[in-house]
């Protein structure tokens, strides 16, 4: 019997798991497979990451024969016949203009990274003075230093001191105004001009770029308000600021275009991505820059190595073969139109729990919603918490976000598992107090 003890796993609550561990053993399609041999119905689709749903036949074959091949490559100053094919499949995929494919091996590096670039980009063109980097409330980036100090969550940030220059816009989120919107919510387009405040207090001199994810995901899924993305757009061009879209979530179809900045018509200067690029298969992240960063950074660098960045395993065999793999079957498979198919029955689906105990707000766009819940005055969280464990224990897989009940399914799900997450969730949210 291994020691339980030993391990100490991420953003978990070690002690309740060492107690209680979940332990999965296996996964198919839209299945994971407990010790005990029960299936669980993932509605997450792992953790917003399989796309294609789990050990996607194409995927698995693509990384076993890589391996048999190639499993490994040294990425500096030496390269892979994959990661070149790979940066012309993302480039395809791409808004028009974002053309230079960095690898990472994650969200938080991909975040990282494009941080790094920002910064760069505005010393190479002799303007080392834009430093600060703007995030907005309720955004999350990751977890290296850079992410967390962008990012605006508190708990993920609090106990370290040591973050970059950053300041922060409010949350998007406005539940007074907007609550039960299906889709894009229709009020909050003004919240925008709090970046004209920033800008106003630092000084557009002194501003190196804007980050926020188009969708805030693990706050509890805040979609933007009509205009406020474009709104935000405008202002960083008018002040030669940087925008950047993390699209760690949303990228690879989760709104039923390959990515939510096409969604919004959106053309940020960056858009950084992971999950979805391998479908949970491998670990592995891309940052997407513009010519113009590229250009200015590259051409103009004074030493050999231009872009003094990168990782051990950027642009890893597997995960390039297992990147290959996915985007092939998205396009096969039209997986993205699939999701673009399923929009409007997902969200008559989650909006049909507006009337189940204590649910305040529901949220929704492309597959991708959330219900959140009325917070227990003496134990903020309680309630997800329940909620989890019993779809767990009825064979669902949801995930909570304190009081926020978020769903992001595999783009494979048919209807009738849709409404079979639903249901299950009607009957636990109705049962707990």
């Amino acid at each position: 019997m291994n020691e339980r003890k030993v391990l100490w796993k991420a953003f978990t609550a070690n002690r309740d798991f060492n107690k209680d561990p979940k332990i999965f053993v296996k996964s198919d399609g839209m299945y994971y497979t407990k010790e005990d041999g029960k299936e669980v119905l993932d509605g997450l689709a792992g953790l917003w990451c399989c796309n294609l749903g789990n050990n996607h036949r194409k995927v698995v074959d693509a990384i076993v024969n890589q391996a048999q091949q190639m499993y490994f490559c040294p990425p500096f100053q030496l390269g892979n016949d994959l990661e070149l094919e790979l940066a012309n499949e993302i480039k395809s995929l791409a808004p028009k203009g974002l053309n230079h494919i960095f690898f990472t091996n994650s969200g938080s590096e991909s975040v990282e990274s494009a941080l790094k670039m920002a910064l760069a980009y505005q010393k190479s063109r002799g303007k080392g003075n834009k430093n600060i980097i703007i995030g907005r409330e309720h955004s999350y980036h990751g977890v290296n230093f850079g992410g967390i100090s962008v990012g605006g969550l508190v708990n993920n940030k609090r106990d370290y001191n040591n973050q970059i220059k950053t300041t922060h816009i409010p949350t998007i989120l406005d539940i007074e105004k907007n609550a039960f919107s299906k889709g894009i919510p229709k009020h909050g387009k003004e919240k925008a001009e709090f970046l004209l405040h920033q800008i106003n207090l630092h000084g557009a001199e002194n501003i190196a770029a804007v980050i926020m994810e188009p969708i805030a995901g693990a706050a509890g899924v805040h979609i933007p308000p009509k205009g406020y993305l474009k709104r935000v757009e405008k202002i960083c061009k008018q002040n030669d600021i940087l925008l950047i879209f993390d699209e760690v979530i949303t990228g690879f179809g989760r709104l039923g275009t390959a990515f939510a900045a096409q969604k919004f018509g959106i053309k940020p200067d960056i858009i950084t991505t992971a999950k979805g690029l391998t479908s949970g298969s491998v670990p592995m992240g891309a940052v997407i820059a513009s010519k113009k960063i590229y250009k200015q950074i590259v051409k103009n660098s004074k030493t050999p190595i231009e872009f003094f960045h990168g990782y051990t395993y950027s642009g890893h065999p597997l995960a390039c073969a297992a990147a290959l793999a996915t985007i092939k079957a998205y396009k096969e498979e039209s997986l993205f139109e699939r999701v673009a198919s399923l929009e409007e029955f997902f969200q008559e689906q989650i909006h049909s729990l507006k009337k189940c105990k204590n649910v305040i707000d529901i949220r929704n766009l492309g597959l991708v919603g959330a219900i959140q819940l009325k917070s227990d005055k003496k134990s903020i969280g309680k309630r997800g918490k329940e909620v989890f464990e019993k779809c767990y224990k009825k064979g669902v897989l949801v995930r909570p976000i304190a009081d926020t009940i978020a769903l992001s399914p595999a783009f494979i799900i048919s209807k009738k598992q849709i409404t079979e997450i639903i249901e299950v969730l009607r009957e636990v949210i109705n049962k707990v107090e």
